[in-house]
């Protein structure tokens, strides 16, 4: 029986690390994604007790009950809106994720994005690529937006919100504004963040960058009537899940001018786009979800998720659980 089910390509780190634990795997190193019924038929055969999946991978009630031996899900992600985490919990199944350790490259994008927008990065780069540079001229035919000393909205103060704050204030003078559940003291108190409603945010904020989880509630949180709630010179950042934001709505209101530019790196119905929004280019960066995508930060995820399936295994805590009650209640056994 395998003991851990490897759903995608990972680093030898991570499978260092079950082989010093003594604990048996089985490695999708192809890195080509597993459908459903692939990852379910394939849990099967192996009876693995433990699944260290990735974002694409749907585990679902369906999936929990084709692997009845499984005691731990190991999402490689911050976030963990591709598992049931009731119906795991429901199972006795441990869910757990990979925080902290992206924080500050998740946010390095999120600034990225807001700076390449502004200064219309996406159309200077093959201008120039092509030759099209001339002569300098007062009247570029990129001008762009000023970043320093503008407002920036922060909608979700956790983690990566604050380090994205953090890099506003500190690095551009930026007035913060935040809207969230609760209220963020420190970025209150370090940097003069200000917490406020929602559609005070968008009527105020020249950037507005979102890091919020996916659920019912933040599903299109961001969608016609927001974005019409916006500056006609604001620019809206997306480094959290796609489906926050109405992916149609936003290429309506890009076209229509209702707002000036957007920073994408999550999308609605991923790998796909909304039509439209690859032919845009004023103001409009794209990137394919590469939000923690560095070596370093991809591979401390990896271990991260590597040490919360071991750890379980090995009747050990894991260090990271979404559902903690259900250690709880089947206790430790070491």
């Amino acid at each position: 029986m395998t003991e851990v089910f490897i759903s995608r390509k990972t680093f030898d780190d991570a499978l260092n690390h079950f082989d010093e634990a003594g604990l048996s795997y089985f490695h999708n190193a192809a890195d080509d994604p597993l459908s459903p019924a692939q990852l379910a038929e394939q849990l099967r055969e192996t009876g693995a007790t433990a699944l260290m999946s990735v974002l694409t991978d749907r585990v679902d009630a369906a999936l929990l009950d084709a692997a009845p031996r499984l005691r731990i899900v190991a999402n490689v992600a911050v976030g963990y809106n591709n598992v049931d985490v009731p119906a795991a919990t429901e199972r006795g199944i441990v869910v757990t994720n990979t925080p902290d350790v992206l924080t500050e490259t998740t946010a390095d994008l999120a600034f990225a994005l807001i700076l390449a927008a502004a200064r219309r990065l996406s159309e200077a780069d093959p201008f120039m690529r092509a030759g099209k540079y001339k002569r300098w001229q007062l009247f570029q035919p990129h001008l762009g937006l000023d970043v320093y000393g503008k407002t920036l909205g922060i909608v979700g103060m956790g983690r990566i919100g604050a380090a994205v704050a953090r890099r506003g204030a500190l690095g551009f003078g930026m007035r913060i504004l935040y809207y969230g559940r609760h209220a963020a003291e420190k970025a209150e108190q370090a940097w003069g963040a200000q917490r406020v409603e929602l559609h005070t945010l968008l009527r105020q904020s020249d950037f507005v960058s979102l890091h919020v989880p996916l659920s019912d509630e933040t599903r299109h949180l961001i969608a016609a009537r927001e974005l019409a709630m916006m500056k006609r010179t604001a620019i809206l950042v997306n480094t959290s899940r796609g489906p926050v934001v109405k992916e149609d709505d936003l290429v309506t209101a890009l076209r229509e001018g209702t707002i000036a530019g957007a920073g994408l790196d999550v999308y609605e119905d991923e790998p796909q786009m909304e039509p439209g929004l690859a032919d845009m280019y004023r103001h409009v960066v794209l990137t394919p979800h590469i939000g923690s995508a560095t070596t370093e930060t991809r591979l401390r995820m990896s271990m991260t998720a590597a040490q919360n399936a071991s750890a379980v295994l090995l009747g050990r805590r894991a260090p990271n659980p979404v559902n903690p009650e259900v250690m709880d209640e089947v206790g430790e056994e070491g």
